[in-house]
């Protein structure tokens, strides 16, 4: 795959939430929850929003103890609140087009802090983004040597990148957990395994831009219900900033 590595976005903002390690929880916990009601069930192996959810919180460490009481709360009762998803769409600094991805108990709150980040990072909430955006499911495996990337697209990968991480294997929404299990069969257990949503053409951005969006996307994910900030920015200088 040429180019700068379509993971470098996902691996920025985990670094980034790894400072934030109470919050980055919070967040989890309140998309497990939501997804057991979402779904109706506690059993991710019947219940797709929660594997999803739960395959994000181990890419961020979350502990068992906590998803374990997350689930067993939204099975019991309301605790916690009824969260339900929303998205809001837009363009940050230097024009980059941002997809957000949020739970909230209450829309009014949610929309004005969104509004108010873009209103101080110099964006807006105007116009549609989400078209420009696709949907992917992302693996990452240790080891790249030639029979693992045989395997993984003798399984559906589409796409395949070899990092410093080892192996990141694109495939198909629907494909995602089908290539999961077929590399654990053959004893490789993936590092991350999730859906995310990736640009379709990305903004080439200097080093200051790339500091502002930067400074922007943090403050978005910053906000508690916010759970997913998404960018067409090219952020490979992003590294330069100190």
């Amino acid at each position: 795959m040429a180019g700068h590595s379509k993971w470098s976005q996902i691996k920025r903002k985990k670094a980034v939430n790894d400072r934030q390690r109470g919050k980055i929880i919070s967040k989890h916990i309140r998309a497990i929850q939501s997804a057991v009601r979402e779904g109706g069930s506690g059993d991710a192996s019947a219940n797709l929003p929660l594997k999803n959810a739960l395959a994000a919180a181990k890419t961020d460490d979350v502990p068992q103890d906590n998803i374990d009481r997350a689930i067993e709360r939204a099975l019991g009762s309301s605790e916690g609140g009824d969260f339900e998803p929303v998205q809001y769409e837009g363009y940050g600094p230097a024009g980059v087009a941002v997809l957000i991805e949020a739970l909230t108990d209450n829309r009014n709150r949610t929309a004005s802090e969104v509004r108010h980040v873009f209103s101080k990072h110099g964006g807006n909430m105007s116009g549609s983004t989400a078209w420009q955006f696709e949907t992917k499911g992302v693996i990452v495996v240790e080891g790249a040597e030639e029979a693992l990337q045989e395997l993984a697209i003798d399984l559906g990968a589409e796409d395949l990148e070899v990092n410093d991480d080892g192996l990141t294997v694109y495939t198909s929404p629907t494909d995602l957990y089908a290539v999961v299990d077929g590399l654990q069969q053959a004893g490789h257990t993936p590092q991350v395994s999730q859906l995310s949503k990736f640009p379709q053409t990305e903004t080439e951005l200097g080093r200051d831009d790339a500091d502002k969006v930067v400074r922007f996307v943090e403050a978005l994910e910053d906000l508690d219900d916010v759970q997913n900030v998404y960018s067409t920015a090219n952020l490979e200088n992003a590294e330069l900033v100190g």
